[in-house]
């Protein structure tokens, strides 16, 4: 072949190959050598080879032997040198220590926030998805020519959010609309009724031109990879939105720890989703609005190694190790910040975990809690058994602070993704579960079931438990679903308390002026409910 047409061709597809695969020309990565090796093996099968009488005859030059020892070269950074600085059996330690420190926590209650129950998130990913097809199915121009990215979940001031960028919905659309898709749909994780689809931002319409569902130097990805990081690990493209609501792109920076594997992030860079401006931030400098810095994946493998590798790579008897009961779910801790949740039990120990871990979502600081409890996966199986003959699925727990108490809390769907009921299980004992129809419902049944059950998950905790004598200045019954509830004012005290006549049969006859002693829990709540109630003017002369 014509060595100016073999030229032409082999740079084409060397052009073609970096332009739409995008890999990392650095020390670590495998991609770009791949590629080279693949090159290198076109220029020696189109210039080394003369077609002479009908025979393909080797004419190898000088320069075919430096491709040739080029791609012996490339060949050892491709197999060769992983087997010595990637693999387990050398590494095991490095592995190990990836994750950092893992610090010992006392009370798990005294990390997670505690939490008023219209802040429990009861909107999932997958209902978030739900509602947000629906308000972009109600304009159907819109729908037409767009479709619902991946949701994050972020804190957005101090509420939490579910938000998605519109993407283009094929390779015509983004061609007709190359300027951008018109916004984004954020979804309340508190309140499934609010549910909105962002425009307009300043008074001026928003387009978000570089997306992961865009083309050619609109896509992302490609956009940074040609504009200055060619030769950076870069993962995790989350939409997140800054506390006015401005879309942007987080990207991670990462850099392979351990030979060819071992990724760590070291920062991050921000793409303006609808300028496409470039910052980029060490993970001490990044801005606060950003809630996630390190990758679910990375710290999934940081942890599975920390466990698998407790006593180096052979210990084929599992002594000590460790796994991670389920994927990671983000929750927020008491200081506001992020954090990666996850059990934590024995190989071979699939329903109890011997503890839990809690990884900073931005430093990566990992703690850990040594006591023993349910995994989410038997919190599911204890909810949707307590509901098991409507057939609900309990969406995926999380973890939150009842009054002290640390409780899964999650949602009951049917087998349309709607949310028919809730549920509270606490972690350190499954078989204590509440179920109701609202929030509140839900959280005095967990709390009667956990109040009879003799307080045996944390004994010693009782510094919220408040004992009350009071008058009566207020009282008023309500009926849901079946059940009566009182709602009463005492004297003393500024504060709605609420009880049921399952808990006391003193409510019905209980009137204004009268004695009373009850207890309760402190907690956040508006309307508190009381954990023992008695009239102390019946039975009186």
């Amino acid at each position: 072949m014509n060595k100016y047409i073999a030229a032409f061709i082999i740079a084409l597809f060397g052009f073609l190959l970096f332009y739409f695969g995008l890999p990392v020309i650095s020390y670590g990565f495998i991609g770009f050598a791949v590629i080279l090796l693949f090159l290198i093996s076109l220029a020696i099968l189109f210039t080394g080879f003369e077609v002479s009488a009908k025979k393909v005859v080797p004419k190898f030059s000088a320069f075919h032997k430096v491709l040739f020892a080029a791609a012996a070269i490339l060949i050892v950074y491709i197999v060769i040198f992983p087997l010595f600085t990637t693999l387990p059996m050398f590494r095991s330690e490095s592995y190990r220590n990836l994750i950092g420190k893992v610090h010992s926590g006392k009370e798990m209650s005294n990390h997670i926030a505690p939490i008023s129950i219209n802040k429990v998130r009861v909107v999932d990913e997958e209902l978030a998805h739900l509602l947000g097809e629906k308000i972009l199915g109600s304009d159907p121009a819109l729908g037409s020519k767009s479709e619902l990215g991946e949701f994050f979940i972020q804190k957005v001031g101090d509420e939490l959010y579910w938000v998605a960028p519109l993407l283009h919905s094929g390779f015509f659309k983004w061609l007709n609309n190359s300027e951008g898709t018109e916004g984004y749909v954020i979804v309340s994780a508190t309140n499934e009724r609010d549910v909105k689809l962002v425009q307009n931002l300043g008074g001026k319409d928003l387009k978000i031109k570089y997306q992961p569902g865009a083309y050619f130097g609109s896509y992302v990805e490609r956009h940074l990879y040609f504009n200055g990081y060619a030769t950076v690990g870069l993962a995790d493209f989350n939409f997140e939105i800054n506390d006015q609501g401005k879309p942007y792109w987080v990207a991670t920076r990462y850099k392979k720890e351990i030979g060819f594997s071992g990724n760590d992030a070291t920062g991050i860079v921000l793409v303006d989703a609808q300028t496409g401006a470039i910052e980029e931030y060490s993970i001490a400098d990044a801005p606060k609005w950003v809630d996630r810095i390190q990758p679910i994946s990375f710290i999934i493998d940081q942890l599975s190694d920390w466990g698998e590798y407790v006593h180096g790579y052979w210990n084929f008897s599992n002594e000590n190790k460790l796994m991670i009961t389920e994927d990671l779910t983000l929750v927020y801790g008491e200081d506001g910040r992020s954090y990666w949740y996850t059990g934590v039990s024995s190989v071979g120990k699939e329903e109890s975990a011997v503890g839990f871990v809690l990884v900073d979502t931005r430093t990566k600081v990992a703690t850990m809690y040594n006591q023993s409890g349910a995994t989410e996966y038997a919190a599911q199986r204890s909810a949707e058994g307590k509901v098991q003959e409507k057939g609900y699925k309990a969406s995926l727990p999380i973890p939150y602070n009842i009054n002290g108490i640390p409780t899964y809390v999650m949602t009951l769907k049917d087998g349309g993704g709607l949310v028919k009921m809730y549920a509270m299980v606490a972690i350190g004992d499954y078989t204590i579960v509440g179920v109701g129809n609202t929030m509140r419902e839900t959280l005095m049944s967990y709390k009667n079931v956990y109040n009879m059950a003799g307080n045996r998950i944390n004994p010693d905790d009782k510094d919220t438990r408040k004992t009350l004598k009071a008058v009566v200045g207020r009282i008023q019954s309500d009926i849901k679903n079946g059940n009566s509830f009182y709602y009463f004012t005492v004297s003393n005290y500024p504060k709605i308390f609420i009880g049921s006549s399952q808990l006391s049969n003193e409510f019905p006859v209980t009137v204004v002026g009268d004695s009373i002693n009850i207890s309760f829990d402190v907690d956040n709540e508006d309307v508190i409910d009381v954990t023992t109630f008695d009239n102390l003017m019946i039975g009186k002369k």
